[in-house]
């Protein structure tokens, strides 16, 4: 009796220990040193928008090796790779590629050293600043989980490596240069971004609206200068586009519904040379957000509208209000797959770990691949990235003191991320082409 006793023991502990075995989470804690050395390395040789050669050379050739059809220079320096195994469900995956002109200050000692110049001639830092590193290491190790599972699955695997998704340029070069039709259209398209507003590890999911509109508009205050003792002599720009910078304030706090989110931020006013020359021009750069077309027009067409206006009154020239190609779309999540990951995510790492978030108004051109094609089902969703001990310390301090994305000071806790992103985009993976 005894021996049966402890026969029935070890193979209900035996039973246990089978159902506690994950192959997702197995397979990715296998890859996570590896994948921490990609990283690493990615992280301290970040290359600019559109200039993304070396970094989509190593992400190709990870994919090359895991046995991928792999096609480069798509939409620029794009990577698509594509791996097929039966009928079934197509499913895109994308990862961003490009750094940012910000120098470094984490302290890290991988940090990058990298400079360069951005298109305007300006020489800069460069700094994976938005962790797109982290973007490109959760990638690969999504790919090497697929191909290493392909006898869970039926159908095909598009992996996109994209370029330039900080100059909003990136989604729209693929798509145009054939993304959709040189390879096969997916039914479902999936991306994250990692955070830095939740702690590292933490899941942020949300359908309908996530990323706003985008878009960079440029207005020439025209004048006419002369000598600063003499400002009746001129017209001066510098005082017209004070006057601008106030009146666009208005936009949001007095025409936009206050039920709809829109910003509009003069983010540069440029204009003089010395302490005592009226100049004969100045310039105002401005970012404009949004959640719907019907928004993002009223907004555009108000600041053309006030810019003028506001000439009229100085009786001074119109100015010129430049809106900058492209403009970077709302991102929208999908409902149904939003709610379908949702499940699976909270199943998968507790509801502990996953969060309902609110939308935000950054930007992201991943809405360019449902937009392409609305029957697309897309979601684009968050990986918490703030360290333990600085979420604790920032939770102490009211929420405050934490860096944000696009700091120069930004280092998430990078194996957190990348181990459940790879993990939680693989599940989802198999979860779209399970046999």
């Amino acid at each position: 009796m005894k021996t049966t006793l402890i026969a029935a023991a070890v193979s209900i502990l035996a039973l246990s220990t089978s159902a506690q075995a994950d192959p997702v989470r197995d397979a990715t804690a296998k890859e996570l040193p590896s994948l921490m050395t990609l990283y690493r390395d990615l992280h301290a040789n970040p290359e600019l928008s559109l200039a993304e050669v070396k970094t989509a050379a190593k992400l190709a050739a990870e994919a090359r090796k895991a046995g991928y059809t792999v096609t480069e220079k798509v939409g620029g320096h794009g990577v698509v790779a594509v791996m097929k195994n039966g009928d079934g469900p197509v499913i895109l995956i994308r990862a961003d590629m490009d750094g940012l002109p910000v120098t470094e200050e984490t302290g890290l000692p991988f940090a990058s050293k990298i400079r360069g110049k951005t298109p305007e001639g300006v020489e800069t830092g460069i700094m994976h600043a938005c962790a797109h590193d982290t973007h490109m290491a959760a990638w690969v190790g999504t790919l090497r989980n697929l191909a290493a599972m392909k006898s869970q699955w039926k159908g095909t695997v598009v992996m996109v490596a994209q370029p330039a998704e900080e100059s909003s340029a990136g989604a729209l070069a693929m798509l145009n240069d054939g993304l959709y039709t040189r390879f096969p259209k997916p039914d479902y398209a999936i991306a994250f971004h990692n955070s830095a507003a939740l702690p590292a590890g933490t899941i942020g999911i949300r359908s309908g609206p996530t990323f706003a509109s985008v878009d960079s508009v440029d207005i020439t205050v025209k004048g006419m200068g002369g000598h600063g003792a003499y400002p009746a002599t001129t017209k001066d720009p510098i005082v017209l586009g004070a006057r601008i910078v106030s009146a666009l304030q208005t936009l949001v706090s007095r025409e936009v519904d206050p039920l709809e989110s829109a910003v509009v931020t003069v983010g540069s006013f440029q204009g003089g040379t010395r302490h005592n020359i009226i100049p004969e021009q100045a310039l105002l750069l401005l970012t404009v957000r949004a959640y719907t077309p019907e928004v993002r027009k009223q907004l555009l067409d108000g600041i053309a509208r006030i810019a003028k206006g506001e000439a009229i009154a100085a009786g001074a020239p119109e100015p010129v209000v430049k809106v900058r190609e492209p403009f970077t779309p709302p991102t929208v999540s999908t409902d149904a797959y939003a709610t379908q990951l949702k499940t699976l995510f909270t199943a998968r790492f507790g509801p502990e770990r996953v969060q309902d978030i609110a939308p935000t108004m950054a930007g992201e051109d991943f809405g360019r691949y449902h937009i392409a094609d609305p029957s697309v089902q897309s979601v684009i969703y968050w990986v918490g990235g703030v360290p333990k001990d600085k979420w604790d310390a920032a939770q102490a301090n009211g929420g405050k003191g934490l860096p944000s994305l696009h700091s120069s000071k930004w280092a998430p806790d990078a194996e957190a991320v990348i181990g459940t992103a790879a993990e939680a985009m693989t599940a989802a993976a198999l979860d779209v082409l399970k046999r």
